[in-house]
C-alpha cells in the first residue's frame, strides 16, 4: 500500500461524497490545481484504491421496498459444496451481498431487496432452498433503516 496523503485522502473522500464532479469541481474543493489532481485520481484508480464508480438508485423509487437478511446453513462444509452455492448465489440480482460467516448459526449471510413479500417467497422457495446443499435458512425482514453508506470510514489513514 503507497502511503496516502492528505490530498489523496481528500479526493478519496470527496469522490465517495460525490463521483459525479468534474475534476475542476474537485480540484476546487481539494485545493489542488486540475492537473495534479487528475493525475492523483489515475493513480489512485492505478494503486486499486478506486475500484469503480456506480449511480446509487433509489431502491424505494424503483419498487424494491423490503429487503431481508438470510442466513443459510449448508448440510456439508466442503469446498465444493460452498463453491457450488457461491456460483449459485451470484446468480440471484436480488442478493446484494452474500458473505462467508463465523459466530453465527449459519455459514452464509445475505443481503436480499425485492418488491415485497410474494417475490421474498418465489425467491426463497424457487431459489435458495433449491440450492444443493442448503440445510437451513432463517430470514429477518428490516422494519426501518437507520444507517445506510457507501462511504468507507478514512479517519485511520489520517495523521
Amino acid at each position: 500500500m503507497n502511503k496516502l496523503d492528505r490530498y489523496d485522502l481528500n479526493i478519496l473522500a470527496e469522490l465517495q461524497r460525490d463521483a459525479t464532479l468534474s475534476n475542476q469541481d474537485l480540484a476546487e474543493r481539494i485545493g489542488l490545481s486540475p492537473s495534479p489532481c487528475s493525475r492523483r485520481v489515475k493513480q489512485l484508480q492505478d494503486d486499486g484504491y478506486i475500484i469503480g464508480q456506480v449511480a446509487l438508485l433509489n431502491r424505494k423509487q424503483l419498487g424494491l421496498s423490503l429487503t431481508a437478511y438470510v442466513l443459510i446453513g449448508m448440510d456439508r462444509h466442503t469446498p465444493e459444496r460452498f463453491e457450488h452455492f457461491q456460483d449459485e448465489i451470484r446468480k440471484c440480482p436480488e442478493v446484494l451481498e452474500c458473505s462467508l460467516v463465523t459466530g453465527m448459526d449459519a455459514d452464509y449471510q445475505l443481503k436480499v431487496v425485492v418488491p415485497d413479500m410474494d417475490h421474498y417467497q418465489k425467491l426463497l422457495l424457487g431459489t435458495l432452498t433449491r440450492i444443493e446443499g442448503v440445510s437451513s435458512v432463517r430470514s429477518s425482514f428490516v422494519l426501518q433503516q437507520i444507517v445506510s453508506s457507501t462511504q468507507l470510514p478514512l479517519q485511520h489513514l489520517r495523521n
